[in-house]
C-alpha cells in the first residue's frame, strides 16, 4: 500500500469511495474544488486501486480533520491508521498545535482508531449527522 498526497487524477475515484462510505458524500467538484486550495491537504492509499483517502482543512495553527474513508474491502488492515498517520504528519510539517474531528458516536471502530492516536473526546454534536440523524462526537489532538 502505497500513501500519497491526492491528484487531480484521483478525483472520480474517490469521489467514488465517497459516495460508498457516507450517506452525505462530497461531490466530484467539491472535491476537486478543495483540492485547489493551499489550505486543504488529501492523501489517498492505494493498491492496485484508492482503497482510502483522507482529507483535512488547515487554518492557522489548527487543522479539522473532514473525511476519512476507507473501502469496505480493506476494513481492520491499517489503512485507516496509515491516512490518519500521513494526515498529522502533514500537520505537523505544518507546525499545526491542535487538530480535531467529528465522528458518529455510533462509530465505535473509528473512535477506537482516534483514541488510539491520542484523540480525546471534548464533546458532543446533538444531532449533527442526517441520514441517519445521529449525534457527532467532538475529538482533539492537542500534541502533535
Amino acid at each position: 500500500m502505497n500513501i500519497r498526497r491526492m491528484k487531480q487524477g484521483d478525483v472520480p475515484e474517490v469521489a467514488e469511495l465517497e459516495a460508498r462510505s457516507f450517506s452525505s458524500p462530497w461531490s466530484a467538484q467539491s472535491l476537486s474544488d478543495a483540492l485547489q486550495k493551499e489550505s486543504y491537504v488529501f492523501v489517498v492509499a492505494k493498491e492496485e486501486r484508492i482503497i482510502g483517502y483522507g482529507g483535512m482543512r488547515c487554518i492557522l495553527d489548527e487543522a479539522d480533520i473532514a473525511n476519512i474513508a476507507v473501502d469496505s474491502t480493506r476494513f481492520r488492515r491499517g489503512v485507516g491508521t496509515r491516512i490518519l498517520e500521513a494526515l498529522l504528519a502533514e500537520a505537523k510539517q505544518r507546525k499545526i498545535r491542535a487538530v480535531t474531528l467529528e465522528v458518529r458516536d455510533s462509530n465505535a471502530a473509528a473512535i477506537a482508531l482516534y483514541e488510539k492516536m491520542g484523540f480525546v473526546t471534548a464533546g458532543i454534536r446533538k444531532g449533527f449527522y442526517e441520514k441517519p440523524k445521529e449525534d457527532a462526537r467532538i475529538m482533539w489532538k492537542r500534541s502533535l
